[in-house]
């Protein structure tokens, strides 16, 4: 098999995958609740998708990547950008997170696959929400309920 053949099959069960972790995260009343808002929809329609996966890579190595992320379970803002809505909804905002729902565990730097992985699920599901917001299902704000400890964190609220 050459190296391209090999890339495209790692692809191919990234994307199955990552279709499971999506399906399983669906089930979670917290997860599903995230919608991107007008704001981050007009965002990611103007600077378009390519641009804005920049943006996430550029998030993951800074904020997800180290061993030890600084403010771990709070670095990732609630909205404002489609990505830091994506990581959210895809439970790639934090180690914690990360661990749980990907099992890809703390302590450790990611690899340059890992990211390139939560690269991937923040894609797909930026994706989708692109397909129903062109379905015109979008939603008026970010999150469908105010969550517990305000808009800036998440620890501790179930999912």
């Amino acid at each position: 098999m050459t190296e391209t053949n090999q890339n495209e099959t790692a692809e191919q069960n990234d994307d199955s995958q990552i279709e499971i972790v999506l399906a399983r995260l669906a089930r979670s009343a917290f997860r599903r609740r995230f919608r991107l808002g007008r704001a981050e929809s007009a965002y990611l329609q103007t600077k378009g998708l390519e641009t804005v996966l920049a943006h996430g890579r550029k998030f993951i190595e800074v904020r997800l990547a180290p061993a030890a992320p600084k403010n771990d379970g709070r670095q990732t803002p609630m909205c404002g950008h489609p990505v830091f809505v994506a990581q959210h909804a895809t439970a790639t905002c934090c180690r914690s997170c990360l661990a749980k729902w990907h099992h890809i565990e703390r302590g450790r730097p990611l690899d340059a696959s890992e990211v390139a992985y939560v690269g991937r699920v923040i894609e797909h599901w930026l994706t989708r929400q692109m397909r129903k917001t062109a379905a015109g299902a979008n939603g008026q704000c970010t999150l469908l309920f105010q969550p517990l400890g305000g808009p800036k964190s998440h620890r501790g609220a179930a999912g």
